[in-house]
């Protein structure tokens, strides 16, 4: 059954919802962590974002692994009502309430972020500095974590609002198949809210880059003209950049395909530069302290650089035709999400605990650096993979590709074991604090 390939699509499937989803929940703790201290959040609005995010993820878990839904993240119109057998309306419609739930509970989080900015700052364009940029107030623009989390409310809010709506169209047509929508509008609207979604995990975790690397250098990072200009370029950018997961579509219009291109090259461009000439110059000469978390989130900066090197190439329209259906895509998106984007949360998970923990271990750094160079030896795999025209996406593979693939499987078993190095020693850490304050508490009680 593990061989079937109807299993391979279902985990495909697992894989880039949860996987997604799970960084950007991580994420979005991470943002709101740091938010905190500049704006007033509403605690019960978060709590209520993670039991819709849970119900949500168990739903979609169960139409996957009982009513076996393979449709893949991107649920295509109409492939959820035409599955040819694979699984029928409950595991469809399971995934896409289950769906629809994740997204409404981020969509709670977002309008609230945004609301507790504007009550802060008066609106979101102050909160972008717009009153800096265009020299009507002198000196520094807001701190760089509400740039960013007023950045990626503002995208968030359009992916969600936009990937909710396909959800719902797509629910409608389950049940009531006469109702149809077009299915070229359909792809346009989940790619929309893929792309930006997925994209504003980093933009979420570097809020940890700005803030915890300053406490390791005792030097503030300033929200500086260019700075303030970058991320807006990134808000705009992030918006209407998504056309480029459809350039082999030749019925797409032109024009939505040049700027899919053009775009592309601009998009990740700002906010990297500057984020990442800032890491350099406030860690230079600064005698930073290197431990897990300065470590992690300094390996941030290298991944998120060098998984964007692959997309843009990727995004070059005579480039796409050839590379973009293959393990490509999964190369450069793997090195940006994973030693990018995860190192981000890793960095934060260290430094949460820093000062709590028992002292940091051998296995610990071991681990670091077993998770860098297998990590990128993974993203290897990939774009060799690419390099040879393996397709992504394929439950079976010619012999050829296959040698790619189990190095891939090996790198990934070695990746798993660093992991739950981190993940252990957070967990550990974490009970240890607990029941620390449960002592100190309860005397007084």
């Amino acid at each position: 059954i593990i061989n079937t390939p109807d299993t391979f699509y279902e985990m495909m499937t697992a894989h880039g919802t949860f996987m997604v989803g799970a960084a950007a929940f991580a994420a979005s703790a991470v943002m709101w962590y740091f938010l905190r201290q500049y704006v007033r959040l509403s605690f019960p609005i978060f709590v209520t974002h993670f039991v819709l995010f849970l119900t949500g993820a168990v739903m979609t878990a169960i139409s996957i692994f009982v009513f076996r839904f393979a449709g893949a993240w991107t649920f295509l119109y109409p492939l959820p009502a035409m599955s040819a057998g694979m699984w029928g309306k409950t595991g469809a419609s399971l995934y896409l309430i289950g769906m629809l739930l994740i997204g409404v509970s981020f969509l709670l989080l977002y309008l609230d972020t945004s609301r507790a900015i504007i009550r802060e700052y008066g609106s979101l364009g102050h909160g972008l500095g717009w009153p800096q940029i265009l020299g009507k107030v002198k000196g520094y623009g807001p701190p760089p974590t509400v740039v960013a989390s007023t950045m990626v409310s503002i995208v968030n809010l359009v992916s969600l609002t936009v990937g909710a709506s396909v959800l719902v169209m797509s629910l409608i047509n389950l049940f009531q198949p006469s109702i149809e929508m077009d299915p070229l509008l359909a792809k346009n609207l989940i790619y929309a809210f893929g792309h930006i979604f997925a994209n504003s995990v980093i933009y979420m975790g570097v809020i940890a880059v700005y803030e915890i690397l300053p406490k390791y250098t005792n030097r503030p990072w300033k929200s500086y003209k260019i700075f303030l200009i970058a991320w807006n370029m990134s808000t705009l950018f992030t918006i209407i950049v998504y056309p480029h997961h459809l350039l082999m579509d030749f019925v797409m219009p032109k024009w939505m395909l040049i700027i899919g291109q053009v775009f592309s090259y601009l998009n990740g461009l700002p906010v990297l530069v500057v984020t990442a000439f800032g890491a350099l110059m406030i860690v230079y000469r600064s005698g930073i302290e290197w431990d897990m978390a300065s470590s992690f989130i300094f390996l941030s900066m290298f991944g998120w650089v060098a998984g964007v090197i692959p997309a843009i190439a990727d995004a070059t329209i005579v480039i796409n035709h050839v590379m973009h259906n293959t393990k490509w895509v999964p190369g450069h998106f793997h090195m940006y999400m994973g030693v990018g984007a995860v190192s981000m949360l890793f960095g934060f998970m260290y430094y949460f605990i820093r000062g709590n923990e028992r002292k940091i271990g051998y296995a610990d750094m071991v681990s670091f650096w077993v998770y860098t160079v297998f990590f990128l030896s993974l993203c290897g795999t990939f774009l060799l993979s690419g390099k040879v025209s393996a397709p992504r996406r394929w439950a079976v593979h010619f012999p050829e590709w296959v040698p790619y693939d189990r190095m891939g499987a090996v790198f990934a078993v070695v990746i798993i074991a660093a992991v739950t190095v981190f993940l252990y020693r957070f967990f550990v850490s974490v009970i240890i604090v607990q029941a620390k304050q449960n002592i100190e508490v309860g005397p007084r009680a």
